[in-house]
């Protein structure tokens, strides 16, 4: 049986233990709670796919230091002569890279007529040539990439075509098919760019903004004396393309600097640092909360254990078996537990919403202090259950020792 009531009578007699145990599984329900719902929630975000082929793509900054240079010849003549070395997939030159922080973003204008336009989302905007979906290793799930002659080189004011991202279609059309959609790089009827291409995923730059997998592709090559430029090659191949690259552009020009290269894999680590920090950081304090709350009751146990030998005696003299005497500690432990991680459950809602409103965190669900009081109430039956075995041991004879 399980005998709640004596139970009860002996906690109400020793009020200041019990009390002690029962706010800090109140606290640590609220805290676990939260902590595991944010771990959850930044684990998620790192695992956020960012439609590339991260280990087989990355990026180096090319500096062209000599005025005499022709720029747009060069640039073309070097991106020929990454694509021929071996190992190399693709290659071209682009105005930002997915995941590394920095880049272009812009909004656009969108609809039939100036009554119903309307302002775009913000979008990461890449400039590009006919190579740029291979080269990152997008899918093209609508539509067409650019032909080559519609790749123009220059402003980014010129671009005519472009190639979105399924998510940044969805949010300026709805339901409606992207392809053969009009939007505006300026007000309505300003700089007009027709959409006709839909990748299935391509990520920004910032991986904390809102707006990561709206992506917009332009048919246009950017000439500048700081260039970036992306190359997709086999994996593994990375070092001796460090070495291979500069060795065969320096052959044609000398007068250029080029560094930096980086798997846009590395990119995601660096820029989501922050991140895996936090979680680590919580999941280490998860840890050692559950483990202090269950010390804890393994303590009190213990405790009393050695105040109440005699009693324990007394009922294994009147025919208690050793099941009884565990099941009153566990029976014990799991009220302790059961009513801290009620409060506790509340507690943390509330404090759910208080990080809700102060760091724009999603709501709290239900599923977290649940699934916290599961796992206390386990770890505390273990943490029970070896002292409560202790107390079933006790001898008859202790209750009558004394007498």
């Amino acid at each position: 049986m399980l005998q709640i009531k004596p139970i009860l009578s002996t906690l109400m007699r020793n009020k200041s233990g019990p009390i002690l145990l029962l706010i800090q599984i109140i606290l640590s329900v609220a805290i676990v709670a939260n902590a595991s719902f944010i771990i959850s929630e930044r684990i998620a975000l790192m695992d956020r796919d960012s439609g590339t082929a991260e280990e087989e793509v990355f990026n180096f900054r090319l500096y062209s230091f000599d005025s005499s240079i022709e720029l747009e010849s060069q640039l073309q003549r070097d991106i020929r002569t990454i694509r021929d070395l071996p190992g190399v997939m693709d290659a071209s030159a682009t105005s930002m890279v997915p995941l590394s922080g920095g880049g272009w973003s812009s909004g656009y204008t969108v609809g039939n007529t100036e009554e119903t336009a309307k302002d775009t989302e913000s979008a990461a905007v890449y400039y590009g040539d006919e190579h740029m979906l291979n080269t990152l290793g997008v899918d093209l799930i609508e539509g067409r990439n650019f032909y080559e002659e519609e790749v123009l080189t220059g402003s980014p004011d010129l671009a005519t075509h472009g190639i979105v991202s399924k998510a940044f279609a969805k949010a300026s059309w709805g339901d409606e098919p992207a392809i053969g959609q009009i939007m505006y790089a300026g007000d309505f009827g300003d700089k007009p760019i027709q959409i006709i291409g839909v990748v299935d995923k391509l990520q920004g730059a910032w991986v904390n903004s809102s707006y990561l997998d709206n992506s917009v592709i332009l048919n246009i090559n950017l000439v500048n004396v700081f260039t970036k430029v992306l190359v997709r090659a086999e994996v593994g191949t990375l070092a001796q393309l460090k070495e291979a690259i500069p060795a065969a552009l320096h052959k044609d020009n000398r007068n250029r600097v080029i560094e930096g290269f980086t798997l846009i894999s590395e990119h995601r680590k660096r820029v989501y640092r922050n991140h895996e920090l936090m979680a680590t950081v919580l999941s280490m304090m998860v840890v050692l909360l559950l483990l202090i709350t269950s010390l804890g009751l393994a303590g009190m146990v213990m405790f009393n254990i050695e105040r109440r030998t005699k009693q324990i005696g007394t009922r294994r003299a009147l025919g208690a078996k050793k099941r009884d005497i565990i099941s009153f500690f566990l029976v014990e432990n799991y009220i302790i537990c059961l009513v801290g991680g009620v409060i506790g459950g509340l507690v943390a809602v509330q404090l759910g919403q208080q990080l809700m409103s102060v760091y724009s965190l999603p709501k709290l669900e239900p599923i977290y202090p649940i699934m916290t009081i599961m796992g206390l109430l386990l770890l505390t039956t273990v943490a029970v259950i070896l002292p409560a075995r202790k107390a079933a041991k006790i001898s008859p004879a202790i209750a009558t020792r004394s007498v």
